[in-house]
């Protein structure tokens, strides 16, 4: 059995309101991926995306006090609300309930298995990671709204260049070993540590172009960054 781990960033479903053009594409291509074989299972860990983001802020804007952990919690609802909503767009390809809590998922019998925030300290990439482990995927493919990870912010440094492939070592040096509720980094710090650890690999690639998450599902070549 194939089994790919797909980190669907929450900027992806939904950057201001649910993307119903991208979920309609996006839902298309796993479908007609998953009918070429009845080898292949997807594993989807949806993140929390601006649900996440306006919630939080309005909390720091009311409550400035606020700690990380409440923050997190909030993102963590977001990210549930979002994988219930792509749970029920993949239908009885996806039977089980969305999984909360990755160290306690059980084999799944449907084709998708839906996943979403587990607790805080992290975001839902290191849910990605441990399902991974969990179910023996040798390799995280994490969209977001970027094509490639830079050497820096392209959008405060115009000096930033792409990056096609990245040692664990170099990647863990740049975005550092913090976690913050919201961060806005091309892979979770925490998740990036747990991924180190078990040599996985990640490809961090642009959630939107879904000609090229076919690719990286086909294997064949594509637009990305690779990280391991």
């Amino acid at each position: 059995m194939v089994t790919k781990v797909l980190s669907v960033g929450g900027s992806i479903v939904a950057p201001e309101k649910p993307d119903t053009a991208f979920l309609t594409s996006f839902s298309a291509m796993v479908k007609d991926w998953l009918s070429k074989s009845d080898d292949r299972r997807l594993i989807l860990v949806v993140g929390g995306g601006a649900p996440a983001r306006i919630y939080q802020n309005a909390c720091r804007e009311v409550y400035s006090d606020v700690e990380n952990n409440a923050c997190d919690w909030i993102g963590i609802m977001a990210t549930r609300l979002n994988a219930q909503l792509v749970k029920a767009i993949f239908g009885d390809l996806c039977k089980e309930d969305v999984v909360t809590n990755p160290t306690q998922a059980n084999e799944f019998t449907g084709k998708i298995l839906l996943a979403a925030g587990w607790k805080p300290g992290f975001s839902t990439d290191n849910d990605a990671v441990l399902l991974a482990e969990k179910f023996s995927a040798d390799t995280v493919v994490n969209l977001s709204n970027i094509e490639k990870v830079y050497t820096d912010d392209p959008r405060k440094n115009p000096d930033a260049k792409p990056i096609d492939s990245i040692s664990w070592a170099d990647f863990c040096a740049m975005v550092g070993d913090e976690w913050e509720p919201g961060k806005n980094c091309p892979f979770d710090p925490i998740a990036s540590k747990k991924a180190r650890e078990m040599g996985l690999k990640v490809i961090c690639a642009g959630g939107k172009n879904i000609e090229n998450i076919r690719k990286i599902l086909d294997e064949k070549d594509f637009v990305g960054t690779v990280i391991g």
